[in-house]
Protein backbone atom coordinates (compact mmCIF):
# COMPACT_ATOMS: atom_id res chain seq x y z
CA UNK A 1 0.00 0.00 0.00
CA UNK A 2 1.39 3.40 -0.95
CA UNK A 3 0.15 6.96 -0.70
CA UNK A 4 0.33 9.52 -3.49
CA UNK A 5 -1.55 12.78 -3.08
CA UNK A 6 -1.64 15.15 -6.03
CA UNK A 7 -1.95 18.89 -5.40
CA UNK A 8 -3.22 21.20 -8.13
CA UNK A 9 -2.10 24.82 -7.78
CA UNK A 10 -3.12 27.73 -10.00
CA UNK A 11 -1.31 30.78 -8.58
CA UNK A 12 -3.29 34.01 -8.30
CA UNK A 13 -6.46 32.40 -9.55
CA UNK A 14 -8.77 35.16 -8.27
CA UNK A 15 -6.53 37.91 -9.67
CA UNK A 16 -6.20 36.37 -13.13
CA UNK A 17 -9.95 35.75 -13.24
CA UNK A 18 -10.70 39.38 -12.39
CA UNK A 19 -8.15 40.66 -14.92
CA UNK A 20 -9.64 38.53 -17.71
CA UNK A 21 -8.21 39.37 -21.13
CA UNK A 22 -6.18 42.31 -19.84
CA UNK A 23 -3.16 40.12 -19.01
CA UNK A 24 -0.73 42.97 -19.69
CA UNK A 25 -1.81 44.52 -16.37
CA UNK A 26 -0.12 41.68 -14.51
CA UNK A 27 3.29 42.95 -15.60
CA UNK A 28 2.96 45.91 -13.25
CA UNK A 29 1.93 46.29 -9.59
CA UNK A 30 -1.69 45.12 -9.45
CA UNK A 31 -3.92 43.99 -6.58
CA UNK A 32 -7.52 43.05 -6.07
CA UNK A 33 -9.53 45.91 -4.62
CA UNK A 34 -11.54 45.39 -1.41
CA UNK A 35 -15.00 43.98 -1.92
CA UNK A 36 -17.95 46.35 -1.72
CA UNK A 37 -18.96 46.73 1.91
CA UNK A 38 -16.08 44.53 3.11
CA UNK A 39 -12.87 45.16 5.04
CA UNK A 40 -10.52 47.63 3.38
CA UNK A 41 -7.85 45.05 2.58
CA UNK A 42 -6.31 44.15 -0.75
CA UNK A 43 -6.73 40.67 -2.18
CA UNK A 44 -4.29 38.71 -4.32
CA UNK A 45 -1.38 40.72 -5.72
CA UNK A 46 0.92 40.39 -8.73
CA UNK A 47 4.63 39.61 -8.61
CA UNK A 48 5.48 43.27 -9.24
CA UNK A 49 3.35 44.27 -6.25
CA UNK A 50 5.06 41.66 -4.06
CA UNK A 51 8.38 43.31 -4.92
CA UNK A 52 7.11 46.41 -3.08
CA UNK A 53 6.31 44.30 0.01
CA UNK A 54 2.56 44.17 -0.60
CA UNK A 55 0.90 40.97 0.63
CA UNK A 56 -2.71 39.71 0.39
CA UNK A 57 -4.73 40.92 3.34
CA UNK A 58 -2.71 44.13 3.79
CA UNK A 59 -4.61 47.29 4.61
CA UNK A 60 -5.40 49.37 1.55
CA UNK A 61 -3.78 52.51 2.96
CA UNK A 62 -0.53 50.73 3.74
CA UNK A 63 -0.46 49.10 0.30
CA UNK A 64 -0.90 52.45 -1.45
CA UNK A 65 1.74 54.02 0.79
CA UNK A 66 4.24 51.35 -0.23
CA UNK A 67 3.37 51.58 -3.93
CA UNK A 68 1.47 54.74 -4.99
CA UNK A 69 1.20 53.44 -8.58
CA UNK A 70 -0.59 50.28 -7.43
CA UNK A 71 -3.51 49.47 -9.76
CA UNK A 72 -6.66 48.13 -8.10
CA UNK A 73 -8.81 45.63 -9.99
CA UNK A 74 -12.47 45.12 -8.95
CA UNK A 75 -12.89 41.59 -7.56
CA UNK A 76 -15.01 39.05 -9.40
CA UNK A 77 -16.28 36.59 -6.75
CA UNK A 78 -18.96 35.18 -9.04
CA UNK A 79 -16.50 34.57 -11.86
CA UNK A 80 -14.01 32.97 -9.45
CA UNK A 81 -16.62 30.63 -8.02
CA UNK A 82 -17.96 29.63 -11.45
CA UNK A 83 -14.53 29.16 -12.99
CA UNK A 84 -13.29 27.12 -10.03
CA UNK A 85 -16.40 24.95 -10.10
CA UNK A 86 -15.81 24.19 -13.77
CA UNK A 87 -12.23 23.12 -13.04
CA UNK A 88 -13.34 20.88 -10.17
CA UNK A 89 -15.97 19.24 -12.37
CA UNK A 90 -13.32 18.74 -15.05
CA UNK A 91 -11.06 16.97 -12.54
CA UNK A 92 -13.94 14.83 -11.34
CA UNK A 93 -14.63 13.85 -14.95
CA UNK A 94 -11.36 11.87 -15.03
CA UNK A 95 -12.37 10.00 -11.87
CA UNK A 96 -10.58 12.11 -9.25
CA UNK A 97 -12.14 12.51 -5.79
CA UNK A 98 -11.23 16.15 -5.20
CA UNK A 99 -10.91 18.06 -1.94
CA UNK A 100 -10.96 21.81 -2.74
CA UNK A 101 -9.18 23.94 -0.16
CA UNK A 102 -9.59 27.36 -1.80
CA UNK A 103 -9.99 28.65 -5.36
CA UNK A 104 -6.79 27.69 -7.14
CA UNK A 105 -5.75 24.89 -4.73
CA UNK A 106 -7.13 21.35 -4.61
CA UNK A 107 -5.87 17.85 -3.76
CA UNK A 108 -6.85 14.33 -4.76
CA UNK A 109 -5.57 10.77 -4.38
CA UNK A 110 -3.73 9.36 -7.38
CA UNK A 111 -3.78 5.74 -6.27
CA UNK A 112 -7.19 4.93 -7.75
CA UNK A 113 -6.36 6.61 -11.09
CA UNK A 114 -3.13 4.80 -11.97
CA UNK A 115 -4.80 1.98 -13.89
CA UNK A 116 -7.27 4.36 -15.54
CA UNK A 117 -4.77 6.82 -16.98
CA UNK A 118 -1.45 5.04 -16.59
CA UNK A 119 -1.31 3.88 -20.19
CA UNK A 120 0.46 0.64 -20.94
CA UNK A 121 2.86 0.86 -18.03
CA UNK A 122 3.18 -2.55 -16.34
CA UNK A 123 1.91 -3.13 -12.85
CA UNK A 124 4.37 -1.82 -10.29
CA UNK A 125 5.82 1.03 -12.40
CA UNK A 126 3.86 3.66 -10.51
CA UNK A 127 6.14 6.50 -11.61
CA UNK A 128 5.25 6.03 -15.28
CA UNK A 129 1.58 5.59 -14.47
CA UNK A 130 1.64 8.76 -12.38
CA UNK A 131 2.84 10.72 -15.40
CA UNK A 132 -0.25 9.52 -17.25
CA UNK A 133 -2.51 10.67 -14.40
CA UNK A 134 -0.97 14.15 -14.40
CA UNK A 135 -1.27 14.34 -18.19
CA UNK A 136 -4.97 13.42 -17.99
CA UNK A 137 -5.57 16.08 -15.34
CA UNK A 138 -3.75 18.68 -17.43
CA UNK A 139 -5.83 17.84 -20.51
CA UNK A 140 -9.06 18.09 -18.51
CA UNK A 141 -8.22 21.54 -17.11
CA UNK A 142 -7.36 23.22 -20.45
CA UNK A 143 -5.25 25.81 -18.64
CA UNK A 144 -1.74 26.00 -17.14
CA UNK A 145 -1.42 24.60 -13.63
CA UNK A 146 1.27 23.38 -11.27
CA UNK A 147 1.22 19.86 -9.86
CA UNK A 148 2.94 18.48 -6.78
CA UNK A 149 2.90 14.84 -5.65
CA UNK A 150 3.83 13.73 -2.13
CA UNK A 151 2.83 11.19 0.54
CA UNK A 152 0.97 13.82 2.60
CA UNK A 153 -1.35 16.66 1.64
CA UNK A 154 0.80 19.41 3.17
CA UNK A 155 3.93 18.08 1.47
CA UNK A 156 2.03 17.96 -1.83
CA UNK A 157 1.03 21.62 -1.42
CA UNK A 158 4.66 22.50 -0.68
CA UNK A 159 5.78 20.57 -3.75
CA UNK A 160 3.23 22.36 -5.94
CA UNK A 161 4.59 25.76 -4.85
CA UNK A 162 8.03 24.71 -6.14
CA UNK A 163 6.78 23.07 -9.34
CA UNK A 164 6.61 24.55 -12.83
CA UNK A 165 3.79 24.36 -15.35
CA UNK A 166 5.56 21.78 -17.52
CA UNK A 167 7.59 20.15 -14.75
CA UNK A 168 5.68 18.66 -11.80
CA UNK A 169 7.44 18.25 -8.46
CA UNK A 170 7.26 14.60 -7.36
CA UNK A 171 8.47 13.83 -3.84
CA UNK A 172 7.94 10.07 -4.09
CA UNK A 173 5.95 7.55 -6.06
CA UNK A 174 5.18 3.99 -5.06
CA UNK A 175 6.49 4.31 -1.50
CA UNK A 176 5.12 2.16 1.30
CA UNK A 177 3.23 3.79 4.14
CA UNK A 178 6.04 3.07 6.60
CA UNK A 179 8.47 5.19 4.56
CA UNK A 180 6.01 7.82 3.33
CA UNK A 181 6.11 9.91 6.50
CA UNK A 182 9.90 9.85 6.63
CA UNK A 183 10.21 10.95 3.00
CA UNK A 184 7.71 13.77 3.47
CA UNK A 185 9.56 14.99 6.57
CA UNK A 186 12.91 14.91 4.76
CA UNK A 187 11.47 16.90 1.85
CA UNK A 188 9.89 19.53 4.12
CA UNK A 189 12.93 19.95 6.40
CA UNK A 190 14.76 22.71 4.42
CA UNK A 191 11.60 24.63 3.51
CA UNK A 192 10.57 27.80 5.41
CA UNK A 193 7.87 27.81 8.06
CA UNK A 194 6.04 30.43 5.96
CA UNK A 195 4.50 27.51 4.07
CA UNK A 196 2.26 26.94 7.09
CA UNK A 197 0.24 29.93 5.88
CA UNK A 198 -1.29 27.58 3.32
CA UNK A 199 -3.59 26.53 6.16
CA UNK A 200 -5.96 29.32 7.11
CA UNK A 201 -5.94 28.44 10.82
CA UNK A 202 -2.11 28.63 10.91
CA UNK A 203 -1.75 31.98 9.13
CA UNK A 204 -0.42 33.81 12.22
CA UNK A 205 1.87 31.05 13.46
CA UNK A 206 4.91 31.48 11.14
CA UNK A 207 5.55 35.01 12.37
CA UNK A 208 5.68 33.85 15.99
CA UNK A 209 7.96 30.94 15.09
CA UNK A 210 10.36 33.19 13.19
CA UNK A 211 10.61 35.56 16.15
CA UNK A 212 11.65 32.58 18.27
CA UNK A 213 14.34 31.60 15.77
CA UNK A 214 12.48 28.67 14.17
CA UNK A 215 12.96 29.37 10.47
CA UNK A 216 12.58 26.01 8.70
CA UNK A 217 10.08 23.19 8.99
CA UNK A 218 12.89 20.83 9.92
CA UNK A 219 13.70 22.93 12.97
CA UNK A 220 10.04 22.89 13.94
CA UNK A 221 9.82 19.10 13.53
CA UNK A 222 12.94 18.69 15.68
CA UNK A 223 11.32 20.41 18.68
CA UNK A 224 9.58 18.26 21.31
CA UNK A 225 5.87 18.09 20.66
CA UNK A 226 5.12 18.80 24.33
CA UNK A 227 7.13 22.03 24.23
CA UNK A 228 5.37 23.19 21.06
CA UNK A 229 1.97 22.39 22.59
CA UNK A 230 2.88 24.26 25.79
CA UNK A 231 3.79 27.39 23.82
CA UNK A 232 1.23 27.38 20.98
CA UNK A 233 -1.51 24.99 22.11
CA UNK A 234 -3.51 22.91 19.64
CA UNK A 235 -2.40 24.93 16.62
CA UNK A 236 1.21 24.26 17.54
CA UNK A 237 0.55 20.51 17.58
CA UNK A 238 -1.08 20.74 14.16
CA UNK A 239 1.92 22.63 12.76
CA UNK A 240 4.35 20.15 14.36
CA UNK A 241 2.47 17.23 12.81
CA UNK A 242 2.56 18.86 9.38
CA UNK A 243 6.28 19.60 9.63
CA UNK A 244 6.91 15.99 10.69
CA UNK A 245 5.40 14.64 7.47
CA UNK A 246 1.94 13.83 8.77
CA UNK A 247 -1.46 15.23 7.90
CA UNK A 248 -5.13 14.41 8.17
CA UNK A 249 -6.93 12.29 5.60
CA UNK A 250 -8.39 13.86 2.51
CA UNK A 251 -12.10 14.56 2.66
CA UNK A 252 -13.21 14.72 -0.97
CA UNK A 253 -16.38 16.58 -1.78
CA UNK A 254 -19.29 14.65 -3.30
CA UNK A 255 -19.07 14.70 -7.08
CA UNK A 256 -21.49 17.30 -8.43
CA UNK A 257 -22.69 18.76 -11.71
CA UNK A 258 -22.32 22.34 -12.84
CA UNK A 259 -25.83 23.60 -13.58
CA UNK A 260 -26.37 27.31 -14.15
CA UNK A 261 -28.72 29.69 -15.92
CA UNK A 262 -27.85 33.24 -16.91
CA UNK A 263 -29.98 36.18 -18.01
CA UNK A 264 -28.64 39.33 -19.64
CA UNK A 265 -30.62 42.37 -18.60
CA UNK A 266 -31.27 44.96 -21.33
CA UNK A 267 -30.44 47.82 -18.97
CA UNK A 268 -29.36 48.30 -15.38
CA UNK A 269 -32.22 46.59 -13.56
CA UNK A 270 -33.37 46.61 -9.96
CA UNK A 271 -36.52 46.05 -7.92
CA UNK A 272 -39.38 44.32 -9.71
CA UNK A 273 -37.35 43.82 -12.87
CA UNK A 274 -34.82 41.76 -10.94
CA UNK A 275 -37.57 39.69 -9.31
CA UNK A 276 -39.11 38.91 -12.70
CA UNK A 277 -35.70 37.95 -14.04
CA UNK A 278 -35.16 35.73 -11.00
CA UNK A 279 -38.48 33.99 -11.59
CA UNK A 280 -37.48 33.31 -15.20
CA UNK A 281 -34.14 31.84 -14.09
CA UNK A 282 -35.88 29.58 -11.56
CA UNK A 283 -38.24 28.25 -14.22
CA UNK A 284 -35.35 27.62 -16.60
CA UNK A 285 -33.29 25.86 -13.93
CA UNK A 286 -36.12 23.57 -12.85
CA UNK A 287 -36.87 22.64 -16.46
CA UNK A 288 -33.31 21.54 -17.21
CA UNK A 289 -33.08 17.91 -18.20
CA UNK A 290 -29.85 17.49 -16.18
CA UNK A 291 -31.81 18.00 -12.94
CA UNK A 292 -33.44 14.56 -13.42
CA UNK A 293 -36.29 15.22 -11.03
CA UNK A 294 -34.07 16.10 -8.08
CA UNK A 295 -34.81 18.84 -5.59
CA UNK A 296 -32.41 21.72 -4.88
CA UNK A 297 -30.72 21.96 -1.49
CA UNK A 298 -28.47 24.99 -2.04
CA UNK A 299 -28.21 27.54 -4.87
CA UNK A 300 -26.10 30.61 -5.61
CA UNK A 301 -27.41 33.94 -6.88
CA UNK A 302 -24.81 36.06 -8.65
CA UNK A 303 -24.85 39.16 -10.78
CA UNK A 304 -22.57 41.26 -12.92
CA UNK A 305 -22.74 44.82 -11.62
CA UNK A 306 -22.71 48.06 -13.55
CA UNK A 307 -20.49 49.82 -11.02
CA UNK A 308 -16.79 49.36 -11.85
CA UNK A 309 -17.50 46.09 -13.63
CA UNK A 310 -17.59 44.07 -10.41
CA UNK A 311 -19.73 41.09 -9.47
CA UNK A 312 -21.90 40.04 -6.55
CA UNK A 313 -22.47 36.52 -5.25
CA UNK A 314 -24.77 35.21 -2.52
CA UNK A 315 -25.13 31.50 -1.60
CA UNK A 316 -28.54 30.40 -0.28
CA UNK A 317 -29.29 27.15 1.58
CA UNK A 318 -32.97 26.21 1.66
CA UNK A 319 -34.51 25.07 4.91
CA UNK A 320 -36.01 22.13 3.02
CA UNK A 321 -34.96 20.75 -0.35
CA UNK A 322 -37.23 22.45 -2.88
CA UNK A 323 -38.50 21.96 -6.41
CA UNK A 324 -41.42 24.40 -6.15
CA UNK A 325 -40.76 27.62 -8.10
CA UNK A 326 -43.11 29.68 -5.92
CA UNK A 327 -41.37 28.73 -2.67
CA UNK A 328 -37.97 29.19 -4.25
CA UNK A 329 -38.89 32.68 -5.38
CA UNK A 330 -40.14 33.59 -1.91
CA UNK A 331 -36.83 32.40 -0.42
CA UNK A 332 -34.56 34.04 -3.00
CA UNK A 333 -36.28 37.36 -3.75
CA UNK A 334 -35.30 39.05 -0.44
CA UNK A 335 -31.63 38.34 -1.21
CA UNK A 336 -31.80 40.63 -4.24
CA UNK A 337 -32.04 43.60 -1.87
CA UNK A 338 -28.47 42.86 -0.73
CA UNK A 339 -27.08 43.68 -4.18
CA UNK A 340 -24.78 46.72 -3.80
CA UNK A 341 -25.39 48.16 -7.32
CA UNK A 342 -27.65 47.72 -10.36
CA UNK A 343 -27.04 44.55 -12.34
CA UNK A 344 -26.28 43.90 -16.00
CA UNK A 345 -26.51 40.11 -15.80
CA UNK A 346 -28.24 37.80 -13.33
CA UNK A 347 -27.21 34.17 -12.74
CA UNK A 348 -28.64 31.29 -10.75
CA UNK A 349 -26.63 28.09 -10.26
CA UNK A 350 -27.08 24.88 -8.28
CA UNK A 351 -24.57 24.29 -5.53
CA UNK A 352 -26.05 21.11 -4.08
CA UNK A 353 -28.90 18.82 -5.06
CA UNK A 354 -31.43 17.22 -2.72
CA UNK A 355 -33.39 13.97 -2.95
CA UNK A 356 -35.87 13.19 -5.70
CA UNK A 357 -38.98 15.33 -5.68
CA UNK A 358 -41.20 12.25 -6.07
CA UNK A 359 -40.40 10.86 -2.62
CA UNK A 360 -43.61 10.32 -0.61
CA UNK A 361 -44.01 10.27 3.14
CA UNK A 362 -45.61 7.46 5.05
CA UNK A 363 -49.22 7.86 6.12
CA UNK A 364 -48.47 6.94 9.74
CA UNK A 365 -45.05 7.76 11.15
CA UNK A 366 -43.44 6.59 14.36
CA UNK A 367 -42.66 9.67 16.56
CA UNK A 368 -39.13 8.46 17.29
CA UNK A 369 -38.47 7.81 13.62
CA UNK A 370 -39.91 11.20 12.71
CA UNK A 371 -37.57 12.91 15.22
CA UNK A 372 -34.62 10.99 13.78
CA UNK A 373 -35.57 12.10 10.28
CA UNK A 374 -35.82 15.73 11.37
CA UNK A 375 -32.45 15.46 13.13
CA UNK A 376 -30.78 14.05 10.03
CA UNK A 377 -32.38 16.79 7.95
CA UNK A 378 -31.08 19.45 10.35
CA UNK A 379 -27.58 17.96 10.12
CA UNK A 380 -27.73 18.01 6.33
CA UNK A 381 -28.84 21.65 6.38
CA UNK A 382 -26.02 22.63 8.74
CA UNK A 383 -23.41 20.83 6.67
CA UNK A 384 -24.75 22.28 3.45
CA UNK A 385 -24.38 25.77 4.91
CA UNK A 386 -21.12 25.45 6.88
CA UNK A 387 -19.31 22.35 5.67
CA UNK A 388 -18.73 18.86 7.09
CA UNK A 389 -17.52 20.17 10.47
CA UNK A 390 -20.80 21.93 11.22
CA UNK A 391 -22.23 18.94 13.14
CA UNK A 392 -19.91 17.24 15.65
CA UNK A 393 -20.39 15.17 18.78
CA UNK A 394 -18.37 15.01 22.00
CA UNK A 395 -16.62 11.68 22.62
CA UNK A 396 -15.02 10.92 25.98
CA UNK A 397 -11.49 9.56 25.64
CA UNK A 398 -9.72 10.03 28.98
CA UNK A 399 -12.09 11.67 31.47
CA UNK A 400 -9.55 11.45 34.32
CA UNK A 401 -6.80 13.30 32.48
CA UNK A 402 -5.48 16.54 33.96
CA UNK A 403 -5.20 18.06 30.47
CA UNK A 404 -8.62 19.27 29.28
CA UNK A 405 -7.80 18.62 25.61
CA UNK A 406 -7.27 14.92 26.34
CA UNK A 407 -10.54 14.33 28.17
CA UNK A 408 -12.85 14.59 25.18
CA UNK A 409 -12.52 14.90 21.41
CA UNK A 410 -14.87 16.12 18.71
CA UNK A 411 -15.86 13.60 16.06
CA UNK A 412 -18.31 13.84 13.12
CA UNK A 413 -21.89 13.28 14.23
CA UNK A 414 -23.58 10.45 12.41
CA UNK A 415 -27.19 10.48 13.50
Amino acid sequence: MFVMIVCLLIPRFALTTAVGDRRELLRGPVALAPEVGGTQQVGEVSLAAEAFGIQPGMRLGEALARCPQLALIPPDPAGVADGWERLLVALESIGAAVEPERPGLACFHARGLLRLHGGRAPAGSESEQLVGVLAAARRALHRPARFGVAPSRFAAVAAATRARVRRPEIVSAGVGEDRARAQARAYLAPLPVALLRARAELADLPGALERLGVVTLGELAGLPAAAVADRFGKLGLVAHELASGGDSELRPRPASEFLREELELPEAASGMQLERGLGLLIDRLLSRRERRGRTLRAVVISAGLVEQGGTWREPVVFRNALADPVRMRLALAPRLGMMPAPAETLRLSVERFGPLASDQRALLEDPAAARAVRLREAIRQARAAAGPDAALRVLEVDPDSRIPERRVVLTPFEG
